[in-house]
């Protein structure tokens, strides 16, 4: 449950945009992320028996170092350049997991290697499943940094193919995700403690790569993450998050760059997205597990980014169902005709939650295939639940796109309107087909054009 401060602290939150220039309550939450530092010791995996052939199992190595740097108090454990081969990296307390120029760290494409299972979060919900590639559980003050490269080594080979779909390498009659995630919903909405929701081995659920769950004080900067299992950086229960100057390149199933869930102030900036997925998506749990943390995902500043391939550059759902609000986005650069959408909201009546105070300005796009500004409440189930979602207070400014199909996409239920979508000083080029927009409330544009027209 949420102290007292911390509630006080949330209802603020909450409020604060709503108040004044919402961009000067964006640039009070980034004053008060503030990246760990660490003491200037560095424990070389080298040194605890590590080989650079990447053939060699160096994930005692990395144990052994992270242990010796936790244990002095913190510091760095460096991989030095070359190629390491490794299973899964849990970092502890005071930890920065340093990977030097040239350095490759190569994860392990052998399943048993993630065992035992970890309490993890699998699509907004938790169990005890594989563990992430690098995972850190209740830990405070860590980073992954340098200008080394991730590769988790997934392919049509190696785990893409538990998705359950062709074009990733499953071939029919092979064994895939869907009964174990239906199995795992089926338990979330039965509130079987997590503990005894065991679904590791044998139920081809793929890990996360980089996953701090209930951190304090978390890096993710410089590294280049290729490849992955699954999601690529997923903050959990987390608070005060710096993902900066990463570059994400996996165009695998289910292959998001960033899923903050169910965090408070988090600074993605300077990142270069080009992804199988959503490049950022922002979530706080699905259905009744969403619901039963009741953790939203709040103070959300995204800045100086490049969005390439993806199903959208900045995205919020769609497990939302423990809401979110107080996103920023700005001065980001998207462009690619695989690139669905630059803003999306993805939600239902069976995820239910809210989104509110959603802002983006001085974004410039290229092309994107559907739509610039996109919000569905159709999304899987649609209509089929109890929960209705709540959207308000939607503002889009200084967007410029040169190609697109159209400008807007909005679908919410009559029930359940869209309440506020202002767009202002947009210009919207080459939009193909008319925008779709069902039940939403005050809907404004000011001083836009669309394929040369004046909008408001």
């Amino acid at each position: 449950m949420l102290t007292r401060r911390e509630l006080m602290c949330s209802l603020a939150a909450a409020a604060a945009p709503a108040q004044g220039d919402p961009w000067k309550h964006a640039e009070e939450i980034v004053k008060r992320i503030v990246a760990p530092r660490f003491p200037a010791r560095d424990f070389p995996i080298t040194k605890y028996g590590a080989k650079a052939d990447g053939q060699t199992d160096a994930t005692e190595a990395l144990r052994k170092a992270i242990g010796a740097c936790a244990a002095a108090g913190g510091g760095r454990v460096v991989v030095p350049a070359g190629r390491f081969l490794t299973g899964p990296v849990h970092l502890k307390s005071g930890v920065n997991l340093h990977l030097a120029e040239g350095s490759v760290l190569l994860f392990s494409a052998d399943p048993k290697a993630y065992l035992p299972a970890v309490f993890t979060r699998w699509e907004g919900m938790e169990l005890m499943g594989y563990s992430p590639l690098i995972y850190a559980f209740g830990q405070k003050n860590i980073a992954v940094t340098g200008r080394g490269t991730l590769d988790g080594q997934a392919d049509n080979t190696h785990w893409w193919p538990w998705k359950g779909r062709t074009e990733y390498g499953w071939k029919r009659g092979e064994a895939h995700q869907g009964p174990a995630r239906d199995r795992l919903i089926a338990m979330s909405e039965q509130d079987v403690p997590v503990e005894k929701r065991m679904l590791a081995e044998g139920s081809y659920l793929r890990p996360q790569f980089v996953e701090p769950y209930r951190c304090e004080n978390v890096l993710i900067e410089g590294v280049t993450i290729v490849n992955s299992p699954m999601w690529e950086i997923h903050p959990a229960l987390a608070r005060n998050v710096t993902v900066r100057n990463v570059k994400v390149r996996s165009h695998g199933p289910n292959n998001d760059g960033c899923d903050p869930e169910s965090c408070v102030d988090v600074l993605i900036e300077g990142c270069e997205f080009d992804t199988g997925d959503d490049c950022i998506a922002i979530k706080s749990g699905r259905n009744r597990d969403g619901r039963r943390l009741n953790k939203p995902t709040e103070n959300v500043i995204v800045r100086g980014c490049a969005m390439k391939d993806g199903h959208g550059g900045v995205t919020i759902g769609s497990e939302v169902s423990g809401g979110v609000r107080n996103v920023f986005a700005e001065n980001c650069r998207m462009d690619s005709p695989n690139l669905d959408r630059a803003l999306r909201l993805k939600t239902n009546a069976v995820r239910g939650g809210f989104i509110e105070n959603v802002y983006m300005r001085e974004v410039t796009i290229g092309q994107v295939s559907d739509a610039v500004v996109h919000a569905d409440f159709y999304y899987e189930e649609g209509e089929k639940g109890d929960f209705l979602p709540r959207v308000a207070n939607i503002v889009v400014e200084d967007v410029t796109c040169r190609k697109s199909r159209r400008a807007l996409y909005l679908r919410a239920f009559e029930k359940a309107p869209i309440e506020g979508v202002r767009l202002e000083r947009c210009v919207f080029e080459n939009m193909k087909d008319k925008d779709v927009v069902e039940h939403v409330n005050g809907l404004v544009w000011k001083d836009c054009s669309v394929n040369g027209v004046k909008r408001g």
